[in-house]
């Protein structure tokens, strides 16, 4: 049966994952941002979890790619096939009227890398497609009221990129956004376990240890912390079997997360005073896969001395801010 129901879409197309909020419905899907195609003739094998998968283990006529890397569009035609998959996931495909989108950018982007973003979701079947700031979308999605004259400081460590930005009256005060967050922290790890051990691991590996035992803050549980990991001796070729410490997580992907603090030092102290107060009074609100590694509030708390507070569900912040702003008609003029 076809729908004459227009739907409104907000949508975080993340380097690690894509998340979509539907307006009414809340959120209503989140997949890795991985397509699996066929080599041959370009047909879409699979997407999501399924194409994740793949990575690594696919035969030579099929290959699973991640078509974002840092925030934006890396390969145009595989994202749009991609979005198109998850936009008629999301509405089904007997529709009449196109939904219209919001899209999350990271701040950094260049104009380029936004109009690429905007006609894409505009192929993939979006009647009109808006972008909004990342920084503005998590603030939003993790209930702040933007609107009001009031500094909001938010910190989004997603998998491309790291957005930080102070918010007051429905616009961006001042933002940092660096491409480091958790793809090169899981870099990190695979360089990491390849110098110390002479073993090579794949991403997908790299990725679990940060998830399992990931942390950044010295303390005697995390340090306790400790997974076995099954890699390829360099010297033998062969499988090998180790056990890889929290401590040397840590120790790992301590560039990244030192850019990180370096970067939400900076931003503080770029602060107009007035706002900083209000700051200092209501916290820092972080949001992100970022989030959820072990000891990232604490560590943000030991070097600012201004309280963190983890946004509910931290991960779909940027989706759902994406998709309320429909309803914010100010800050929706200005995208």
């Amino acid at each position: 049966m076809k729908s004459y129901m227009r739907s409104y879409l907000g949508i975080d197309l993340g380097t690690a994952n894509t998340i979509v909020y539907m307006k009414g419905k809340g959120v209503i899907l989140n997949e890795p941002s991985v397509i699996a195609l066929n080599r041959d003739n370009g047909e879409i094998i699979c997407v999501g979890i399924e194409a994740k998968k793949m990575i690594g283990k696919t035969p030579a006529n099929i290959f699973a790619i991640r078509p974002l890397k840092e925030g934006v569009i890396a390969d145009y035609n595989v994202a749009v096939a991609m979005l198109k998959y998850y936009i008629n996931a999301a509405v089904g495909n007997f529709v009449i009227l196109k939904p219209v989108v919001v899209v999350g950018v990271p701040t950094g982007a260049t104009e380029v890398e936004k109009s690429a973003l905007r006609e894409a979701a505009l192929d993939a079947g979006a009647s009109k497609a808006f972008l909004i700031e990342e920084a503005m979308a998590t603030a939003i999605g993790a209930g702040l009221d933007v609107e009001e004259p009031s500094g909001n400081m938010i910190v989004d460590i997603g998998g491309g990129t790291t957005e930080i930005a102070v918010i007051s009256l429905g616009n961006i005060v001042l933002s940092k956004s660096l491409r480091v967050a958790g793809d090169q922290m899981d870099q990190e790890i695979m360089d990491y376990i390849k110098t110390r051990y002479n073993i090579v691991i794949g991403e997908k590996t790299a990725e679990r240890i940060k998830m399992e035992i990931g942390n950044v803050y010295d303390s005697d549980e995390n340090n306790k912390l400790s997974m076995e990991i099954v890699g390829l001796d360099v010297l033998s070729g062969l499988p090998k079997t180790i056990q890889v410490s929290g401590y040397e997580v840590r120790q790992a992907i301590k560039n990244s997360v030192g850019k990180i603090i370096e970067n939400i030092k900076s931003a503080i102290e770029e602060t107009p005073p007035e706002l900083l107060y209000d700051i200092v009074n209501k916290g820092i609100f972080l949001a992100g896969g970022g989030a959820m590694i072990k000891g990232m509030k604490e560590l943000i708390e030991k070097e600012t001395f201004i309280r963190v507070i983890v946004a509910d569900d931290p991960i779909t912040c940027v989706a759902r801010g994406a998709g309320l702003v429909i309803d914010k008609i100010n800050i929706l003029r200005t995208l």
